[in-house]
């Protein structure tokens, strides 16, 4: 089993925000799929989806962004998952708007809701996607990340979606290097 996590904060008032965008992302993968979230538990909305046979668990946490932690570690033991089982999908700050990045083991960059789910888990050997959402240095860092996308803005995140609208299948499917290769772009 796999375990898909998209970072976000709860609440009509974050919707479309920068800092949301583990949210979005699976909301869209879940239209594609025709599946929605409308489980809860452990203070996550959950959906279960299947690739090539094997389950697959999206969930995205109730809790505050910081405290992703705690929801992503209760999923964790109560279906006994592996640390390389786990994808989770988040905002950055420092990469321009669009640009993806797929990570291994690898340091939060100072995102709070990264360093509670290592704080949790114990572990930074877990994947991780991370989706661009430019900095504004002008604009207090809170402010910013919790800031609504613009049209032009909302128009390349789609475009940015689909082309990562096979992220959940290659993450059951092939390594993470070749994850790497295909998603580590710059556009």
């Amino acid at each position: 089993m796999k375990l898909v996590v998209g970072l976000g904060n709860p609440g009509i008032e974050y919707k479309n925000t920068r800092h949301n965008v583990g949210f979005e992302f699976l909301d869209y993968l879940c239209k594609m799929k025709n599946i929605s979230f409308e489980k809860e538990k452990f203070n996550a909305q959950y959906v279960f989806t299947k690739v090539d046979g094997e389950r697959v668990l999206l969930i995205k946490p109730l809790s505050y962004m910081n405290l992703s932690g705690t929801v992503v570690k209760k999923y964790v033991d109560y279906f006994k998952l592996l640390p390389e089982d786990i994808l989770v999908i988040q905002d950055d700050l420092d990469m321009p708007l669009g640009r993806t990045k797929i990570v291994f083991d690898s340091r939060s960059g100072g995102h709070n809701g990264i360093k509670d789910i290592e704080k949790n888990l114990k572990t930074k050997k877990y994947v991780r996607l991370k989706i661009g959402i430019s900095n504004n240095k002008d604009i207090e860092t809170k402010d910013y990340v919790l800031g609504k996308f613009t049209g032009d803005d909302l128009k390349l995140l789609n475009e940015t979606y689909d082309r990562l609208s096979n992220l959940i299948d290659d993450f059951c499917l092939i390594s993470i290097e070749r994850m790497m290769n295909k998603y580590n772009r710059k556009s």
